[in-house]
């Protein structure tokens, strides 16, 4: 394991049952005692193959008290084991990450700028170093069929404009790379979904070519928070 215990959960935490989901940013639970609820996602996927009717979930409690949805859906209980859904997740543990000197691709650089600009482009971070900087760009990963980790879940327009600004940097001469977060312990290996989004699968493959480098790590999510364990390999096309 590469760390432990990286982004513990707040404090308030509960546990529910869940309903459905119905609508975008909304799925509806049940309480342990009976009492409906409904909470926050930010996971705009599929979710594909997590969200059945009754199964345990993990909330969180919401950090502003004026926000409408006091809960915030962090995680689902399936076949023994806890998936991360929430997606602000891999951009919060690439942070830990470096401070914590967690990934050795991180430890040369000194400033890290979230949300950082180059031109038309916005990426999730920038790491300033004295070789040159490093653009990351972070996704969150809940899919595994037949033990391959996948990305996305969905159909990505954005996820696919995404490989393309990192393959134009990268052909600028700028160091980048893709942090895949898969929150879930059960993948074997890394490669994205051709099934689920065949344009994204080819984009992935030639900005690899291009020189992108891809980083998927295993997050080991329990009830008490988060922590960052071992890399996968890509798969070949």
């Amino acid at each position: 394991m590469i760390n432990s215990c990286m982004l513990p959960y707040p404090s308030g935490m509960v546990r529910a049952s869940f309903v459905q989901r119905c609508k975008r940013f909304t799925v509806n639970a049940l309480l342990p005692d009976g009492t409906p609820i409904a909470a926050h996602t930010n996971n705009t996927g599929s979710m594909a193959g997590l969200l059945g009717e009754g199964r345990e979930i993990l909330l969180s409690p919401a950090a502003n008290p004026a926000r409408k949805l006091k809960w915030t859906l962090e995680a689902v209980r399936v076949q023994g084991h806890w998936v991360g859904v929430n997606t602000s997740t891999p951009n919060r543990m690439l942070r830990r990450a470096w401070e914590t000197k967690a990934l050795p691709e991180l430890c040369e650089y000194g400033e890290y700028k979230a949300e950082a600009r180059h031109g038309d482009s916005r990426l999730d971070a920038r790491l300033r170093g004295p070789r040159g900087d490093l653009w990351v760009e972070c996704k969150n990963v809940t899919l595994v069929e037949d033990c391959v980790a996948a990305f996305p879940d969905a159909i990505t327009e954005r996820g696919q404009k995404h490989l393309r600004e990192l393959m134009r940097l990268a052909r600028d001469g700028m160091r980048v790379a893709l942090f895949f977060l898969v929150q879930r312990p059960d993948g074997e290996c890394f490669g994205p979904a051709d099934y689920v989004d065949p344009v994204y699968a080819d984009l992935f493959y030639e900005a690899r070519e291009h020189g992108v480098e891809m980083w998927p790590l295993v997050a080991l999510v329990d009830e008490y928070g988060i922590s960052l364990d071992r890399r996968l390999k890509v798969v070949e096309p």
